[in-house]
């Protein structure tokens, strides 16, 4: 098949990975599947879940699922989600049991995978409407971020958000202090039509600067989910924040770095070339890693994760389909299943994982969208607390001539 045929098939498969792995009453989906047979897994991840009610949006514009399925098992999701749901202050647990929704591994209460669900359930209300609508204004308004601003109220001059809240001991004292994924869980906060957050938040969080090879400046140093899952839903081209960063430019810069140092130790590692790279929270042939390119997690050793260069399409096309294409050619089967890339592998190891992970299809699935029609940004763009948020972030839009700086003072 040819390049946007792959694309098509990626698309399609992760979709297929949301509505076959989503329970058909609670509407829960699968943390990971087995990607070449069936299997007994029975955690769900919130996040993950959220991921499936955007890709429903996604699969009924392409075709692949009726308009009133999708609706249906979007409102089945939700009613699961506000009715039977154990919640705190508003927020979900992490991990849980996909037929109950009971909490699993001792997890926490997490902000991120609760407003990586709202993120997915906002697109969904403002592609559906209605009832759906209604319901995720509901769960919205539920959300109370001043709790995780303040920890209850003992902390009440705190501008960071907690990572969240344990019943054994808690809330997290870890608070969102450093440039990553939690763009937009800051834009949700700030947007929150039902309170008035300091717009202070945003300026309070720090954002150090890296540079690899003294030619790709970019903020943190870290793997590459953290430079792509916010700018999925958030159309962040063109627009600066009140403090002069461009966070897409960085993302870009971060992914640039990330294939440059695969391609600098493909020497070193049999996995690593030109169009193999990828390096991203993944599975591992030693376990579940942090890989990165500028040494601040988890040392690489030579596992890549197609679905890392597929994220950050939006950011380098060329590269990213590149890299899919010739993963898909070079190694077919090895890592080529019913739900699509699998996770992970390691040609050095002779590792090839079984698994795929929902968040990692979720993110590759909006990304293909957003590059091909603007589609999720378009959705997600509309809605008013997302320009509230935007707005009381300071991000706007700058017209400036290409290359855009990292920072300009404004």
């Amino acid at each position: 098949m040819n390049t946007r045929q792959l694309m098509d098939e990626v698309q399609k498969r992760a979709w297929q990975f949301f509505w076959n792995e989503s329970h058909p009453e609670t509407g829960l989906t699968k943390d990971r599947a087995n990607n070449f047979t069936s299997d007994d897994y029975t955690i769900a991840s919130i996040a993950s879940t959220g991921y499936a009610l955007a890709a429903n949006v996604v699969a009924v514009q392409r075709g692949w699922l009726e308009r009133k399925r999708a609706e249906q098992r979007t409102l089945s999701t939700l009613r699961f989600m506000l009715d039977d749901m154990f919640h705190f202050h508003g927020w979900l647990y992490h991990f849980v049991d996909w037929r109950s929704g009971k909490r699993v591994w001792n997890c926490e209460v997490s902000t991120i995978d609760t407003a990586l669900f709202l993120a997915g359930a906002l697109l969904a209300a403002e592609f559906f409407k209605g009832e759906v609508a209604r319901l995720v204004e509901r769960f919205y308004r539920r959300l109370d971020f001043e709790a995780m601003r303040t920890d209850g109220g003992s902390k009440p001059d705190e501008m960071l958000l907690s990572h969240g809240w344990r019943p054994e001991d808690g809330f997290i004292s870890t608070r969102w202090h450093s440039y990553c994924e939690h763009i937009v869980l800051y834009i949700l906060a700030l947007g929150a039509p039902h309170q008035n957050l300091p717009e202070k938040m945003w300026d309070a969080w720090q954002r150090p600067v890296v540079n690899y090879r003294g030619k790709y400046e970019h903020l943190t140093g870290g793997p590459l989910f953290m430079h792509q899952m916010s700018h999925h839903y958030v159309d962040l081209r063109g627009r600066r924040d009140r403090l002069g960063w461009d966070y897409w430019v960085s993302s870009v810069n971060a992914t640039l770095a990330s294939r440059q140092f695969c391609i600098d130790n493909k020497g070193k590692f049999k996995t690593f070339d030109d169009d193999v790279w990828g390096l991203t929270a993944c599975d591992g042939p030693d376990g579940y890693r942090g890989y990165a390119a500028i040494i601040m997690w988890d040392k690489p050793d030579g596992t890549v994760a197609p679905t890392a260069p597929i994220g950050s399409i939006i950011f380098t096309p060329e590269e990213s389909l590149r890299a899919m294409r010739t993963m898909y050619d070079r190694y077919g089967s090895r890592i080529w299943g019913r739900y699509g890339f699998s996770n992970a592998f390691n040609v050095d190891r002779d590792w090839w994982d079984k698994d795929v992970i929902g968040i990692d299809l979720g993110m590759a699935l909006l990304a293909i969208e957003d590059y091909r029609t603007g589609g999720v940004w378009k959705l997600f763009m509309r809605r008013p607390e997302v320009r509230r948020g935007l707005q009381r972030a300071g991000l706007r839009v700058t017209k400036e001539p290409e290359p855009r700086p990292l920072r300009k003072p404004l």
